[in-house]
């Protein structure tokens, strides 16, 4: 199983002082967690895509560039690029140039966002949400196989014959599939044979399980065989269960809490909270064992071959989310890969 951190760059306010950290301060933290997911033997480090204050990367590739400049071995990618509302020919371009400056450890996760600021900001409809994703991922596809693109469809100007230019590393560049809570999307991902990502952030693990058997049930009608799966979820690391509760959750509950309000949520509590970190819940929070154990015990049921910890939900001080990493690639990690092996 591959491990590794995502982060969408969160920018809210600090719950106690109030203080919102600049821009510049927050990206330079980014690329020294990446730094950092690098030195203790994580597997990847991905970047999220949003067109709102609240979080600092609009433009992933570029991010993901200069860490790639600073890191050995680690598979840097996004999560999710919103390919409704960009051009995959512009897509394919920056992450191939990633794979380049990274010597092949560039990814993509196509998704449609759980934002939707990119759409009007880009000129594009809503009312064509999924139909826009569909063709773009197809035209994405594309172009990963052939340097010389013949294309037509509906929300983009034609291509005849043109090369896209530079070619990735990787042939092809890995393209996984973002999935939020839509069966069609898991069966989309495993009939085009694309590994899935699977975001949960909330319930019961266990009730998505079924998206796991139709994704790869679809890839094995199609002639695929084993997809691979992975998890997003939100969590933290910290030598002890209490300390890693009482750190986490302020920032936690202002960011939950805020995006709730655009969306009707309830605020979040503490008993909520603490409801999400019991061994069957959707929050990752805990000391080392307790987060190793219920990763291996979420693998037991939904059988990911790739788990991702979002660490920083909200801003949460620089010093505690590098503490969090290095537990995670230090103490969590050799857990997890010990009893597997076993």
């Amino acid at each position: 199983m591959e491990l590794g951190i995502t982060t969408f760059g969160d920018r809210f306010p600090d719950p106690a002082t109030g203080h919102l950290v600049s821009e510049t301060q927050r990206m330079q933290d980014l690329i020294e967690e990446a730094v950092l997911a690098d030195q203790v033997g994580l597997d990847a480090y991905l970047v999220g895509e949003h067109h709102r204050p609240d979080f600092v990367v609009s433009a992933p590739a570029v991010v993901l560039a200069a860490m790639a400049a600073r890191t050995k071995r680690l598979r840097l990618g996004s999560a999710v690029t919103v390919l409704s509302s960009e051009d995959p020919v512009r897509v394919y371009q920056q992450y191939a140039t990633v794979d380049l400056i990274s010597n092949g450890r560039a990814e993509i996760i196509a998704g449609r966002g759980s934002f939707i600021e990119s759409y009007p900001l880009f000129g594009q409809d809503l009312h064509d949400y999924d139909a826009l994703f569909a063709e773009k991922l197809g035209l994405l596809l594309r172009v990963r196989e052939q340097e010389h693109v013949t294309w037509q469809g509906r929300f983009r100007a034609p291509i005849d014959g043109r090369g896209v230019y530079p070619r990735s590393v990787q042939s092809p560049l890995p393209v996984w599939v973002g999935v939020g809570g839509t069966p069609a999307s898991a069966d989309r991902a495993g009939r085009l044979g694309l590994p899935m990502a699977l975001a949960i952030i909330g319930g019961m693990p266990a009730r998505f399980r079924p998206f796991v058997d139709l994704h790869q049930d679809a890839a094995r009608r199609a002639g695929h065989g084993h997809v691979p799966v992975a998890v997003h979820s939100h969590g933290y690391v910290a030598a002890e269960s209490r300390q890693a509760a009482d750190e986490f959750f302020p920032s936690y509950e202002v960011a939950m809490t805020g995006i709730g309000k655009e969306r009707g949520w309830p605020p979040m509590t503490r008993q909520a909270f603490e409801a999400m970190r019991e061994p069957h819940g959707a929050l990752f929070v805990g000391s080392p064992t307790q987060v190793a154990d219920k990763i291996l015990r979420q693998h037991e049921i939904l059988g990911f071959d790739r788990f991702l910890l979002h660490v920083s939900v909200g801003t949460m001080p620089h010093a505690q989310v590098m503490k969090a990493i290095e537990l995670f690639g230090t103490e969590v990690a050799p857990q997890v890969r010990k009893a597997l092996a076993a």
